[in-house]
């Protein structure tokens, strides 16, 4: 293996994290361009971003203007990879169109004149089925990066394990589970941050993932939100309590949210935020075979150790923490 100088944007989220401490165990050197205040809120300061990612460079700017990008970023300096974990927050279109694809082709114009030649890029595997802002603005950007004639790593992940972590609290304080319909009608392969994080870094050194479109879930069987709700009450030693939750219900609230946004344009995010979360509801986060018309489990690779209900287990004992995503459907 050889040690590359991989430039990443993106570093602060927990998967940003889990990617850099990947790449410096594979002995890369890695600057992270990061925001002066960063993570949800701004509530990480660049002393608090250092600790986080020890070890790494971290240099402090705005990825969303070229000259701090050429000028606090890159400085001047060769490059070999750039990586991004870098992900809008809300997913609403606005900050979607300014992260998930202007900020990029602002970085990957850095990157060139630092003379990268591979981009690892973190996409989701939601984007098969573009039908929201976020998924639409992601795609956009892939297709740029595979028409820049730059080598290109795009994974495309299934659900985090933060993502369908929600529910453990409401479920310990005596509540029911809540699933859309009877709980079946969506499956993914949760993967952690961590695995994650290792398919990423060894992106850098891997020939048969470059130039590749690259879908990727945790191990084990495609699973369930009834599944979910089932080993989540078995663990806490519980008989499993489901309520559910009409699609339709999501359908009334998105119809309200859109016609008021015309006239009160925060309600327009609102609405959008409510598409996300039927989208989650409604669709699997697994390859889709189009020309079967359906998802496929068994088509969509797997990666890693960790499961998630290894996962929920160490929630339960009070060895980690439940962390929410910013597209967590409750």
């Amino acid at each position: 293996m050889t040690p590359r100088r991989v430039f990443v944007i993106g570093a602060t989220g927990t998967i940003g994290q889990a990617t850099v401490r990947a790449l410096l165990r594979q002995g890369h050197e890695v600057v992270c361009f990061v925001r002066p205040r960063a993570g949800v809120g701004g509530r990480l300061s660049s002393a608090d971003t250092e600790r986080l990612l020890q070890g790494a460079t971290v240099r402090v700017g705005d990825v969303g203007d070229p000259a701090s990008l050429a000028n606090d970023g890159f400085r001047g300096e060769r490059f070999d990879v750039l990586l991004s974990c870098l992900a809008s927050r809300t997913g609403t279109p606005k900050d979607a169109w300014a992260i998930d694809h202007r900020a990029h082709l602002l970085a990957l114009e850095a990157a060139q004149a630092a003379g990268v030649t591979h981009v690892v890029l973190l996409s989701a595997i939601c984007v098969q089925k573009p039908l929201l802002a976020f998924q639409q603005a992601k795609l956009a950007f892939e297709k740029a990066l595979m028409a820049s004639g730059m080598g290109y790593s795009i994974v495309r992940a299934t659900a985090f394990f933060k993502s369908l972590s929600g529910q453990i609290e409401r479920v310990r304080a005596g509540k029911p589970f809540l699933v859309f319909g009877d709980g079946t009608l969506t499956a993914c392969k949760p993967i952690s941050d961590d695995d994650l994080g290792d398919y990423l870094a060894a992106c850098v050194d891997d020939p048969r993932r470059r130039n590749r479109v690259l879908p990727i879930g945790g191990p084990g069987e495609a699973i369930t939100p009834r599944a979910q709700g089932e080993r989540l009450f078995a663990l806490l030693g519980r008989p499993p309590r489901f309520k559910q939750v009409p699609v339709a219900l999501l359908d009334a609230v998105i119809a309200v949210l859109g016609l008021l946004g015309r006239v009160v344009p925060p309600l327009a995010d609102k609405a959008e935020l409510a598409r996300i979360g039927r989208y989650y509801a409604t669709e699997s986060m697994l390859v889709w075979d189009a020309e079967a018309g359906r998802y496929d489990a068994q088509a969509t690779p797997s990666t890693g150790r960790d499961t998630l209900f290894d996962y929920y287990g160490r929630v339960v004992r009070g060895e980690a923490p439940a962390e929410r995503g910013d597209h967590a459907v409750f």
